[in-house]
């Protein structure tokens, strides 16, 4: 029985060492956070990627001046973008800070095997577990928090984006940006509540108090607007974590010269695309190239929920093309308007 024991533990050492060997190269994950997206991997051959991913809460605005505990990924919602390349290991160290006792754990939808990660990496407060899975597929994929209530882990904030980069990487572009729609359940409460309280009722009856662009109402408004130039190309990667819905992405005033869709970078893009479907749970990879300066609407097309809070703007600078747009009149501006600013 020592002898077998030994010699399992002698193979697993060897099957360690051999993805060592294979993959030479080791780095820290440059890890960054919404709107901002990882710069383009330049190495051509496998790395361990290591990541650090800390579970829980914080008390952070969400919308109508109210605040809302959100549980979080590294005290971020949406978490970090992780970028890698077809071929990397990815090696996930989880930690769990929640002072309420809940155990936390990643599904990362880029993985391959049970419960994406999930069962290996699960938590309690002040524990660590790491984990090493191989990509075995490129694409943009998103992940989550799967502990039960998978729902409500996932609805209190929960999720970001893993972009797995093809063999040959991307075309270059001039600004690459991270995008991600959410919902949130809330109790009913007066309007000057100052935190409001997640719902799980209004989770399975489908009525969100709010739809949002990267964790909060006017997240891509103010400074936080995206930016370009005419004649740019602007890459978004866009994923939508629901909980429960479906998007309609669309940016007004401009049409997608490509769509990678459902997040695919194996079969060619699509083109000339207005609007491109978004499911629950899944991501796309959108460009554009904006040839008219001025003001670009970011929205959810299934346009009632612009007033729950799924709009933003893109910033484009650059001299008038009247031969694009032009008109003997000047544009009329809407007071209060959020989809023509």
């Amino acid at each position: 029985m020592k002898s077998r024991t030994f010699a399992l533990a002698v193979i697993g050492l060897i099957a360690l060492t051999q993805i060592v060997v294979a993959t030479e190269l080791r780095e820290q994950a440059r890890l960054t956070y919404a709107p901002a997206a990882p710069p383009p991997i330049t190495r051509r051959h496998p790395a361990i990627v290591e990541v650090h991913l800390e579970a829980g809460r914080k008390l952070m605005p969400l919308g109508g001046g109210a605040k809302y505990e959100f549980w979080t990924f590294n005290g971020h919602t949406p978490g970090p973008f992780i970028r890698a390349r077809v071929g990397d290991t990815l090696e996930i160290h989880i930690t769990n800070s929640d002072t309420n006792g809940m155990p936390h754990n990643c599904d990362l939808h880029a993985v391959t095997g049970p419960g994406g990660g999930a069962p290996v990496l699960t938590v309690v407060k002040g524990e660590e577990h790491t984990a090493w899975f191989k990509l075995l597929h490129p694409g943009l994929f998103v992940y989550h928090c799967a502990a039960p209530p998978v729902m409500d882990h996932i609805a209190n904030g929960m999720y970001g984006l893993v972009l797995v980069e093809p063999v040959h990487g991307l075309p270059k572009v001039d600004h690459e940006y991270y995008v991600m729609q959410s919902e949130f359940y809330t109790k009913d409460a007066p309007e000057d509540a100052e935190v409001l309280q997640y719902s799980h009722e209004k989770g399975l009856l489908e009525h969100p108090t709010f739809v949002v662009f990267n964790g909060r109402v006017g997240s891509l408004t103010g400074k936080g607007v995206l930016k370009a130039k005419t004649g740019e190309k602007v890459r978004i990667y866009f994923g939508n974590i629901g909980p429960n819905f479906i998007s309609s992405f669309h940016v007004i005033g401009t049409i997608f010269d490509k769509v990678y869709r459902d997040g695919g970078l194996v079969d060619p893009p699509a083109h000339s695309i207005q609007t491109t479907l978004v499911p629950a749970g899944g991501a796309t990879v959108v460009e554009l190239e904006p040839e008219v300066p001025g003001t670009y609407t970011l929205v959810d097309h299934a346009i009632f929920r612009v007033e729950q809070g799924a709009v933003g703007y893109l910033n484009v600078e650059g001299s008038p093309s009247p031969d694009v747009y032009g008109s003997d009149k000047e544009a009329v501006k809407c007071p209060g308007c959020l989809v023509h600013p």
